[in-house]
This record gives structure tokens, sequence and C-alpha cells, in this order.
């Protein structure tokens, strides 16, 4: 237990240190500054310009950036599709995949462009090695760029002291690909396969195994999908083990490089927004407040998955059984891992929108499956996906500043610009539509028979099974209980309208709350200004989140993990 926790603290240590470095180099790069890739990548950067016609002194307000937006992904999503109908006639098809169906192809392009990567499909079996690298792999970087291009005009927004304007969307989306994603996916790469990551174009090889069976495993390009699938939190694995494959994550220090890339430009971006708020502490209190539920949820999982299941444990006892649990719940976990790796990934996963998973959450306890739902739910703000993440943070922070100026009956400020009804709105709208869309679907799917028949499981580790599916749809991460027959009709169409529901019902309003702000002159703080830099501000932004997500899903809960829990404790399995 004590190497498990020696793990966890490592890992917090190296995330801090990578904050600073990585932040600033994006500040540089989203504020038009010199930085060492310019002499390599500033002339590509223009040739790109020149071909599509793009003017990258011209910006655009909320209208031009939501609608550039919205139309790119409509585009990319046609073309995806495109691609999965046609896999089985074109070329680099050596295991001569067919055609992907209608619904799973549209579940899948929805999935990929809304950077949730949610999986219906076996990727070994049914999608094509050009489909893997031109649709799949390349849209990994594309939803990723989107989600940091929207991040940066949020950002904009909030810290402009004049003017509507939020930047260019193509300008800001081209440089996240460049400057950021692209050279780190590179290195990434490197190190992936230096460690036995799988990067070819071969064909599946036959092999026999030592029961004499013959098994049949797949080649290709998995190493660059493998680093970016984490690097820009998409989620959706080259094998359908996913990140638990040995092809995909073989060491230790793979896990630890996957980990750090799934959460290395959400943290970093906290920095990033310091400084164009000109005050380094105000990215800071970001941080801290993100930090202090990532070691919040991460001791809640850890301590679960360590003490077991109960029931096992005291048949081990009284039996000697060899089912005891002594030693923490090794179910559905790697022993290259153990319990400490797998638990702080799934944390990682669940806490940020990528749905990676290293291990099967379905075999976590009750407690532990709940919390990684819970961090869903919360809108996978603890630092969160690529951009996403941090506009998540600033739409709570700016809800927290609210509460803090009701308490003193000032009208309240955040970073100098007054917050009122035509921005809490906006705010509220943000927040509001997650539990909105997860809950109602999730309460149609218990009582539609093509949805509650998919739950593999009875009782509540069957709600659980179909309540982390659509949060983790709607919250665009992507993970899943494997309980849960995604395939069907009903659950890739209802699926797909959850994913682009749940991305650009998020995006739309917080650039209008940016927009709203940008037009606003800033204040200078006063006696009564409630500081957004300190402990203080840290504690209610921690509270906030917490007290959101608890009171929006607990009743949700209480009939999933929390009664399963229970009812575990008190020796009662569902079989």
């Amino acid at each position: 237990m004590g190497w498990g926790i020696l793990q966890i603290v490592v890992f917090v240590v190296l995330l801090g240190l990578i904050a600073k470095p990585l932040g600033a180099y994006m500040a540089h790069v989203f504020r038009n500054e010199r930085t060492f890739l310019d002499p390599v990548v500033r002339p590509v950067e223009k040739l790109t310009y020149r071909l599509c016609g793009v003017d990258e002194t011209r910006e655009m307000g909320v209208v031009g950036y939501a609608m550039s937006l919205l139309v790119f992904n409509l585009a990319v999503l046609l073309f995806m599709y495109a691609i999965l109908r046609l896999q089985g006639h074109l070329p680099l098809n050596p295991a001569h995949i067919p055609d992907m169906s209608p619904t799973v192809a549209f579940n899948t392009s929805v999935s990929f462009a809304t950077n949730t990567n949610w999986q219906v499909y076996v990727p070994e079996s049914q999608v094509s090695l050009l489909s893997q690298m031109l649709a799949l792999a390349r849209e990994n970087f594309v939803s990723a760029a989107v989600g940091i291009a929207a991040a940066v005009a949020f950002i904009r927004g909030l810290t402009r002291h004049s003017g509507k304007q939020l930047g260019n969307f193509w300008v800001d989306m081209t440089r996240s690909f460049l400057y950021v994603l692209l050279p780190i996916a590179i290195i990434g790469t490197l190190v992936l396969v230096s460690q036995g990551v799988v990067q070819n174009l071969d064909g599946p090889k036959h092999v026999v195994t030592i029961e004499g069976v013959t098994q049949s495993i797949a080649q290709g390009p998995f190493a660059s999908q493998e680093i970016i699938k984490e690097l820009g939190t998409n989620g959706g694995g080259s094998y359908n083990a996913n990140s638990a494959h040995p092809y995909e994550n073989p060491t230790p220090l793979t896990n630890l490089v996957e980990m750090l890339a799934i959460l290395a430009i959400p943290v970093a971006l906290t920095y990033t927004f310091g400084r164009f708020a000109g005050s380094q502490r105000q990215g800071w209190a970001l941080f801290a407040a993100a930090m202090v539920i990532l070691l919040m949820s991460v001791t809640v999982m850890y301590a679960s998955e360590q003490k077991g299941n109960p029931i096992l444990t005291k048949l081990g006892a009284s039996q000697a059984s060899t089912a005891t649990q002594a030693g923490g719940n090794m179910e559905g976990k790697e022993v290259r891992f153990g319990i400490a790796s797998s638990i702080l990934f799934s944390t990682v996963t669940t806490d940020t929108s990528c749905g990676a998973v290293n291990n099967g959450h379905d075999s976590l306890t009750p407690i532990a499956g709940g919390t990684a739902m819970l961090n869903m739910a919360l809108g996978e703000v603890v630092f969160g996906g690529v951009g996403v993440g941090i506009m998540g943070l600033l739409v709570n922070a700016i809800l927290a500043v609210f509460i803090a100026g009701l308490m003193v009956g000032r009208t309240p400020e955040y970073l100098g610009k007054k917050i009122e009804g035509r921005e809490m709105k906006l705010a509220v709208l943000a927040v509001l539509y997650f539990c909105v869309t997860a809950l109602g679907f999730a309460a149609l799917a218990a009582i539609v028979p093509a949805g509650k028949n998919a739950a593999l499981n009875p009782g509540p580790h069957g709600l659980s099974e179909i309540l982390y599916g659509t949060i983790s749809q709607t919250g665009n991460n992507g993970s899943a209980f494997a309980g849960l027959t995604a395939s069907g009709r009903f659950w890739s169409t209802i699926g797909g309208f959850c994913m682009m529901w749940g991305r650009f019902f998020f995006i739309i309003p917080c650039l209008a709350l940016a927009s709203s702000l940008a037009g606003k002159k800033s204040v200078p703080p006063s006696p009564g200004t409630f500081p957004t830099t300190g402990p203080i501000f840290v504690v209610l932004l921690v509270g906030v989140i917490l007290i959101v997500g608890a009171l929006t899903y607990f009743p949700a809960l209480a009939l999933g993990p929390i009664v399963e829990q229970f009812l575990m404790n008190a020796g009662k399995l569902f079989g």
C-alpha cells in the first residue's frame, strides 16, 4: 500500500512540474508571440492559411466563431461517416474488414467528432487501417484542436478589457494542431514505440497459444493513435481492451506517460489562463481547486479498491478460500499495474473527458465506480478535457463569485468585470444542460425495453451501467461499464444525440458568455471586492462544484452504486 501511495505522489508532483513550462508556451502560441518552433512551423502555418483563404489578422465575434466551429465539425463528421461506410472498398485493409453498418458508423462519427470516442464496435475486427488513420486518429487531433480553440476564445473573452471579438477560429485551431498537439504527439509516439507499443501497417498476426489455440492479433499504426488519444483526451483505443492491452500500454512507464499525457494540456491551461489574466495567482487558484478534487477522488477510489469486496474477504477468512480479497480488489485489473496505478488511471480518465481505461470499470467496487461517475457528472472540470475543462472550471468560478456576491449584497465581479443577469443565465445554461441530458436519457433507458435490456446485470448495478453510459456520453468521456451492450439501434442513436448535445450545447453558451464579458470594461478592485486568488476562493470553488454535483446526482447515485455498496456490505450480491 505504501508503494501505491508513493506512485500517486510522484504522479501529482510531475503533473505540477508540467503546468508552468507547457502553460507558458501555450500562452506564447495563442498570443501570437514567437516560440522556439517558429522557424520550422511558421512557414507551414502561413502556407495553410494561404491555401485555405484564411486572413489570420481578422477576428470573429461570437456568431462567426461559433458558426465556423459548428460547420467545420459537421464537415468532418460527414467525412468520417463516408470513410467508415466505404472502408471495405478502400485500400489499406489487409484484414478485409467490411463496411461499417449505418447505425454504428453514425455513432462512431459523432463520437470522434465530439471528442468522446465512445466505442460501440470492436476496433480489431471492425475498423480498417485506413479508417484508423484517416478517420479516427486524424479526428483525435482535430477534435482536440477544436476544444483548445474554444477554450482560448473563452479565456480571451474573460480577460480582454473591451470589444466583443474572440479571435479567429481557424487560426486558433491551426495553431493548436501545429504548435501544441503535433510536436508532443511525435515525441510521445517515439517514447511508446521504444517501450513496445505497435506501430506498423501489417495485417493481423496468427499465432498458436500454449493451449494450442490459434489466435489472431491485430497490427497497425497504434502507437501514434495511442498518444493522441491520451494527449487530446479522446480515449478511443485501437484494441477493444483499450489501454489495458499490452500492445497499447505494455509497461508501468508507458502507463505513467499516458496518464501524464491525459492531464498535461488541461493542467497547463490553468497556467495559460493566469498569463492571459495578467495575474498568475488567478491560474494557480484554479489549479489548486482542481487538484484538491482530484486528490479527494483518488483517495476515495483507492481506499475502496484496497479494501476490496467484504463478502470475499469474509469468505476467505472463514473458509481459507482462495477468493479472499485481503490484498484488495484486483478483479478487472492488469497485474503489471496493480491497484494504485489502475485507480489513478481511472481517476484521471474520468476527471477529464478522456475515456481511455487500463482496467475494467465494471469491476470496480460500487463506491469506486460511483466516484468515477461523479467525476464525470461534475462536468469533468477536475482539469477536465482538452479545452472544455478550463471552460467548465471558469463557469463554476463565475458561479462561485456570484454566490459570494449574494452573501455580502454586492454585484459580483470576476477579473474586474461585473457578473450580471445575462452572464448568470448563460453560466447556468452551460451547467444545466449536462444533468438534464444525462439524467433524462438515463430515465428513458431505464423504462424502455431496448434500453434496460442492454444492461447485462440486474439490480442496482444494472442501473449503474445505464447511468454511467448516459453520463459518459453527455460528458464526452467515452469510458463505460462493460456490462452495457451499447451497439444496438437504441443506444447507438440516443448515444449520438447525447454526445452532440453534450459537446456543443456547452461550448456555444460558453462562447456567448465570453463575448458578453469581453464587451465589459474592467473596474478596479474596491474594499468590497471578493478576492479570487486566495484559499477562501479555492474552498468556495471546490464547495460549489461538489455541492452542485451532489445535489443534482445524489438521488440517482443513491439508487445505483450507493445502495449496491450497502447491500454488498450486508452480504447481498446480484447474479
